[in-house]
């Protein structure tokens, strides 16, 4: 039997692919809009996918579909109740951003902590050519060695953003689920680790459970001092509530990958917020080329393993 495979987004993956070890016809799209997917996948036996949405309607129309391999960890872009009433699998990846995300996390961490952006303007703006000595002490500089990591999502990335953690000499603490009525061994209740941590980094999918995990209620109990960091999810946190909590210095700092609205056409407070304590990039902690390529590879073999009659990595 041959495959007819069909991938959405390719434009999404920078890497090589290499072909799977069966019969198979493999047909691209860079990009593709809501409206043209159901005319897409009409033939398609198996659909590969980053961020383009499946949701039940559209795959109503394409009966022959018993396959989406997910080119991502988060699958929240796909009906996984429809499939799994239907058994279509679904595969996700796992475990490709160990390395990439957790740097990302510490470069994001690194510059607020020690004020990278400020300095940055401090000179543009002449200020050390102006110094009655050999430096500025125009901006705090705080050191991560000693400083107390709260970690929200304690799953593969989040045990990776410790491990780097441990080795600057910061003290972790692993959050309970918010509003939980025990603590596990190991973790702290969500609100304590809220008011003990010097920086909060998210990593957990989003759910309706985890949907504006973090607002005004949260950024309150956090310190004055402390700083959020968020490479997950764009709605695990209020933006408008961010955006209240940086301009009134309620919190010191925060360093997005992510927003609510990808890719943000219609525009975002965030997109706005031009201050050296805020740093937004554009969903990019993921996409190490190191990384893209063993997602790449982790696509095709789930495939194979589906085609082989073993399908691994499933969520549906």
């Amino acid at each position: 039997m041959t495959r007819h495979i069909v991938f959405l987004d390719r434009k999404s993956l920078i890497a090589d692919m290499r072909p799977p070890a069966f019969a198979h016809v493999w047909q691209d799209f860079d990009q593709t809009l809501p409206e043209q997917v159901a005319a897409r996948i009409r033939d398609a036996s198996i659909v590969v996918t980053n961020k383009v949405k499946l949701p039940g309607a559209i795959l109503a129309r394409a009966p022959k579909v018993k396959m989406i391999a997910a080119a991502a960890t988060g699958t929240d872009n796909i009906d996984l109740a429809y499939c799994r009433e239907h058994g279509i699998v679904v595969s996700n990846i796992r475990n490709y951003a160990v390395h990439t995300v957790p740097e990302h996390v510490f470069m994001l961490m690194l510059a607020l902590r020690r004020n990278l952006l400020a300095w940055r303007q401090d000179l543009q703006q002449g200020l050390w050519q102006q110094a009655d000595q050999f430096c500025l002490f125009t901006q705090p500089i705080h050191d991560l060695y000693g400083s107390v990591l709260g970690i929200v999502g304690g799953g593969v990335l989040g045990q990776a953003v410790a491990k780097l953690a441990a080795a600057f000499g910061m003290q972790v603490r692993l959050a309970e689920r918010k509003g939980a009525s025990s603590v596990r061994t190991g973790y702290t209740a969500f609100d304590n680790v809220l008011r003990e941590a010097d920086v909060i980094t998210l990593h957990l999918p989003l759910t309706d459970a985890t949907r504006h995990l973090f607002s005004e209620r949260e950024f309150n109990l956090m310190k004055p001092s402390a700083l959020l960091i968020n490479t997950a999810r764009g709605n695990l946190v209020d933006e408008l509530a961010l955006e209240q909590a940086l301009t009134t210095g309620r919190i010191a700092g925060a360093g997005f990958d992510v927003l609510a609205e990808e890719p943000p056409r219609t525009g975002s407070r965030l997109l706005n917020l031009n201050l050296p304590n805020f740093i937004l990039t554009p969903h990019v902690a993921w996409a190490s080329r190191e990384a893209m390529q063993t997602l790449a590879d982790q696509v095709i073999g789930n495939i194979e393993a589906y085609v082989a009659g073993s399908p691994c990595n499933r969520v549906a």
